[in-house]
């Protein structure tokens, strides 16, 4: 730990987890500010006490590790590959729903008879060396391939993977895989049980500057309240009905007998004033985004009507879960 007295959070310098990144940050109300392109800090306006920095997607474990950044913002891939044995490196957030890739071994399509681990297996057997595997992620690659008694030599790699089984160096490869487009143009082919790791992106903190600096925490407690403020929000819907009825608690009864449309904890139901004497009640519940159709049927169904659908941009709960778990971690730590 350095007796710096900033705060600060690292975010991939480069590429599409860097613009994904900041889109994420954006949509959660935490957009980075960053007067020059070309530097590598900037702010973040509604945590003033935050600093920023950017920093290549493995660079910001290890910065974490040691201690020079309290959090970082980078896929569990990086995470898992570079975290190291000493425990300083706490995953606060493993699910932040961008950055989706997997870990995986691919061989090459002239491969035919290798499609899983067995097979692969029996191929080293058959050429009678281990198998050279090029890879940019050697402690997860190396600890797969040994609980699964695959002979194996691993090569370095900084470059790009897909050509190595093409020009010689490397027998197969384990490289992060998306679409699968690139594998496919470069004639390989992932086999079927060798994902070695499913990564996304992750919030993770230095252990000890949680533990030992209650602003630290403080700015953790923030994060999380925001990320998952937003994540929950993302996929639900805020959906207000007009229904005649003679009292918010028969108007209730009759929700409640519905699948989708009872609420967080229950609706909200308020008087509509209106110009004759019919009993009017406006409805106001939150849906998931997906079983909207049907949350409009069955507001139908029970005499709703003016149906308003809109965004919501929170949902904040009495405390955040994934915050009060991080607390548990590091009181739990030496």
């Amino acid at each position: 730990m350095t007796d710096r007295t900033q705060i600060r959070l690292a975010l991939p310098s480069k590429g599409r987890l860097e613009l994904q990144a900041l889109e994420f940050l954006s949509q959660a109300g935490l957009p980075v500010f960053k007067p020059n392109p070309r530097q590598y800090q900037a702010s973040i306006p509604a945590l003033p006490d935050l600093s920023v920095i950017f920093q290549r997607a493995g660079d910001i474990v290890v910065s974490v590790r040691q201690g020079s950044v309290d959090f970082g913002i980078t896929g569990l891939d990086a995470v898992e590959e570079k975290r190291g044995e000493n425990g300083e490196v706490l995953i606060s957030h493993d699910h932040l729903s961008f950055g989706q890739c997997a870990l995986k071994l691919a061989v090459p399509e002239s491969w035919s008879e290798v499609i899983d681990l067995p097979s692969l297996r029996r191929k080293a057997e058959q050429l009678g060396h281990p198998l050279r595997v090029a890879t940019k992620f050697p402690v997860l690659t190396g600890r797969f391939l040994h609980t699964h008694a695959i002979p194996h030599i691993l090569i370095a790699a900084e470059g790009t993977l897909e050509t190595a089984p093409n020009i010689g160096y490397a027998d197969l490869i384990a490289d992060l895989v998306s679409s699968g487009q690139t594998l496919q143009d470069n004639r390989l082919r992932p086999l079927l049980d060798g994902e070695i790791l499913r990564s996304e992106a992750a919030l993770i903190a230095n252990r000890q500057a949680l533990k030992q600096n209650p602003a630290v925490l403080e700015i953790g407690r923030q994060l999380l309240e925001y990320i998952e403020a937003h994540l929950r929000a993302k996929d639900n819907l805020l959906v207000i009905a007009n229904m005649r009825g003679d009292s918010p608690e028969q108007i209730a009864q009759a929700m409640f007998t519905k699948q989708v449309i009872g609420g967080l904890q229950g609706p909200t139901i308020a008087p509509v004033v209106v110009r004759d004497k019919a009993a009017w009640y406006s409805v106001t519940i939150v849906v998931r985004r997906d079983q909207l159709s049907q949350a409009i049927a069955e507001l139908r169904s029970i005499g709703g009507s003016g149906i308003i659908v809109t965004p919501v941009t929170y949902i904040f709960e009495e405390e955040p879960p994934r915050y009060k778990a991080m607390v548990e971690a590091i009181q739990r730590s030496a």
